[in-house]
């Protein structure tokens, strides 16, 4: 046990520094919100997948918070929505009465590509359409799920840090 301790005291604090904020020449989206962003999160009808890699991309180690971002429970405390999967037909009005519960000015996030283009689930059934067929999007983020890197990065892009 002795041997461990000493170990990690040899070691100290070890982790990587922050990469370089984005170097999008516009300023940040959610300017007007003072650089950080409140986010409720919506699953319109997904896998569950990009549940998953979201919340890896708030979690410890990718840490979107350090970016002024932070999942709330209610729209109403919101700036923004994060939307996963296909918009479902029983989701769909659910999903256009949260956008309205959001208080102005308020964008929406495109999470995945089953919400930007309805995915392997496109032509099925019960699905209504894509995210922007509901609701208007203001940032789609690919990937069937995208990586935490790229929610996190599409964090970045839309607090300006």
């Amino acid at each position: 046990m002795l041997r461990l301790w000493r170990k990690i005291r040899r070691a100290g604090r070890v982790a990587e520094p922050a990469p370089p904020p984005p170097a999008d020449e516009q300023p940040a989206v959610a300017a007007g919100l003072g650089g950080s962003v409140q986010f409720r999160h919506l699953d319109a009808g997904s896998c569950n997948g990009c549940e998953v890699e979201i919340a890896s991309a708030f979690g410890p180690v990718y840490d979107a918070e350090r970016y002024g971002a932070r999942l709330v429970a209610s729209p109403r405390h919101a700036d923004a929505l994060l939307v996963t999967g296909p918009v479902t037909r029983n989701m769909a009005e659910p999903l256009r009465r949260t956008y309205e519960a959001v208080p102005a000015p308020k964008l929406v996030v495109a999470v995945g590509d089953c919400a930007r283009d309805c995915g392997v689930f496109a032509g099925a059934y019960g699905v209504a359409g894509a995210v922007r067929d509901v609701v208007p999007v203001d940032l789609e983020i690919t990937g069937c799920p995208p990586r935490p890197e790229a929610i996190v990065e599409a964090v970045r892009v839309l607090t300006g840090r």
